[in-house]
């Protein structure tokens, strides 16, 4: 879906602008904007993983075009909870302007100063909790207790002139949490009461029927499969996934072992959370990675990072050869996550990469060890008809998921006209309880590759996908400008394209041609002449060989 587009009105007094800035389209880069009467409430700002076809790409990161001069407006950024995908572009946000307050639970806002640590910046904080209201310049804020794969998160109620308007975060309704902490339904209905305008839900698990299951059904799983294991066990799983790491450490106390946490990330995480108090751990159940190898091999667990076949986590590099650890017969390996769209590939490359060198790898496909931290479609309907929303703007989610999600709505009452499905960088205007589209923003990308930010385009990564699949071809040529005569060349070197050079022989008397030709059609500068190699080259390769690899013709003048 590409929208057109255009560029909205200007905003009226008491008007409340809102604009998805990420996290519509895609699992991940969560993040949008509330402005009203010049100031501007940001609630996320996450990250997307990249794709295989984003070859070289550490993290995409929300386009901040829509805020980027208005920096200064900005009152602050509330943080629903601590997952990469919603604190994760912080530290490139507070690089633009260091002073913008960040406000979330007591856990999410550990984690994400322990990560603008490593980026030298020290925040401003303001600490709330459920049940808490704020008064932030025109945004009165209201944090709700909500149940989801990591503790301390919080839905937002944002109360303005305008209105008021309910963004859940992620969220789900797990009756029975490890922490005992529900999703705070009698506040929902009580917004619902007052009136909720606009409600932003998560979509994440919206097309999937029913309710999802309680994280406790995943403990005994956990026990069992570790019982049985021969030798020793690897976990994987989301280095913030608090609950899923406390129910391994449960399950290895249980069964006489001990576990090392591995990946810096999981490290730093667990350590914040065991300090803060949000993890339990057994008495002597910890112990170093690197004093581990000590143990006998059916005395230990390692929890790791790498669950989504991220290629430089510890998971991958196992499967590579390339960890300290060597993978072998008898070993269990444990993928106690859920896969993110479009990581499938690289999850089932490491699956396949684990097993062939012995191990048992058990997933979520073949047994309970991860529920999804989000509310399926049971859920939704029950909010919808607790809160019975005005407008509904679905969010957190793949366009499929944003669908599934309106529909719920619709199928409870909600006027499909009220239903609002769009892309990053739609602009809605609230008012007098009617949610208005005004605009539409042509937001982009922006990578991060190594540490250049939004430095690399599109364009640049369809060459790199252009070298890894088809390979590289360079000719080098000296001329007579004037004759356009060869004194030099035709030489070609190539990669990745064929082992034997001798194969451009074929192509060579073809560029002499060329240049000759061009030269006596009035053809004189060295970048006219490159252009003829690229077209003779490239219409060569195409009908010789089927393929389209990337050719940089090297022209000078003798």
């Amino acid at each position: 879906m590409n929208s057109p587009v255009y560029e909205p009105r200007p905003l009226a007094p008491a008007t409340l602008r809102v604009i998805p800035i990420g996290g519509l389209g895609e699992i991940g880069r969560n993040m949008t904007s509330y402005e009203i009467d010049g100031k501007i409430l940001i609630v996320d700002c996450g990250v997307l993983f990249p794709e295989e076809n984003q070859p070289g790409v550490d993290l995409i990161l929300p386009d901040f075009s829509p805020i980027r001069d208005r920096l200064d407006d900005v009152l602050g950024v509330v943080l629903t909870h601590g997952h990469e995908d919603h604190i994760g572009a912080v530290p490139y946000l507070l690089k633009l302007r260091q002073d913008i307050p960040l406000i979330g639970s007591t856990l999410t806002l550990a984690l994400i100063e322990a990560k603008l640590k490593e980026h030298r910046i020290t925040p401003y904080t303001l600490t709330v909790a459920e049940g808490q209201s704020e008064k932030i310049g025109p945004f009165d804020l209201e944090f709700i207790a909500v149940n989801h794969s990591i503790p301390d998160a919080l839905a937002v109620a944002i109360k303005t002139a305008a209105g008021v308007v309910l963004h859940t975060g992620d969220f789900k309704m797990d009756q029975l949490p490890l922490d005992d902490r529900i999703t705070d339904l009698r506040a929902f209905a009580r917004l619902g009461e007052i009136g909720v305008d606009l409600f932003l839900p998560d979509s994440t698990n919206a097309d999937v029927p029913g309710f999802t299951a309680p994280e406790r059904d995943i403990g005994p799983v956990l026990e069992s499969v570790i019982l049985k294991a021969p030798r020793r066990v690897i976990v994987a799983s989301f280095s913030s996934h608090v609950h899923r790491v406390q129910q391994v450490l449960d399950a290895a106390h249980a069964n006489g072992r001990r576990v090392a946490f591995m990946g810096r990330s999981m490290v730093r995480n667990m350590t914040i959370a065991a300090d803060l108090g949000y993890l339990k751990v057994p008495a002597g159940v910890l112990i170093d990675a690197k004093k581990a190898a000590d143990l006998p091999d059916n005395k230990i667990v390692y929890m790791s990072t790498g669950s989504q076949g991220e290629p430089m986590a510890v998971l991958a590099r196992m499967a590579n050869l390339e960890h300290q650890i060597e993978v072998g017969k008898g070993d269990t390996i444990i993928l106690a996550s859920s896969l993110i769209p479009g990581n499938e590939n690289a999850v089932y490359r490491v699956i396949n990469g684990l097993t062939k060198l012995g191990a048992n790898v058990v997933h979520k496909g073949n047994a309970k060890v991860h529920v999804s931290g989000h509310a399926s479609a049971g859920e939704l309907l029950y909010v919808y008809n607790i809160l019975k929303p005005k407008n509904v703007l679905p969010v957190h989610g793949e366009y499929r998921h944003l669908v599934s999600n309106q529909q719920l709505a619709i199928a409870t009452g909600i006027p499909e006209a009220n239903t609002i499905i769009g892309e990053d960088g739609i602009v809605i205007d609230l008012k007098d309880g009617e949610a208005t589209v005004v605009g539409q923003l042509d937001l982009g990308f922006v990578y991060v590759d190594g540490s250049s930010v939004g430095e690399i385009t599109d364009a640049d990564l369809k060459d790199r996908r252009i070298l890894a699949e088809e390979g590289f071809v360079s000719i080098f040529v000296a001329i007579d400008a004037q004759t356009g005569r060869v004194i030099v060349g035709p030489e070609i070197q190539a990669r990745g394209f064929a082992e034997d050079e001798a194969v451009f022989d074929a192509v060579k008397p073809l560029i002499v041609k060329a240049l000759s030709d061009a030269a006596a059609n009035g053809t004189r500068d060295t970048h006219a002449f490159s252009q003829v190699i690229r077209r003779t080259v490239g219409r060569w390769v195409n009908s010789s060989h089927r393929r389209r690899p990337m050719i940089v013709p090297v022209v000078i003048e003798a």
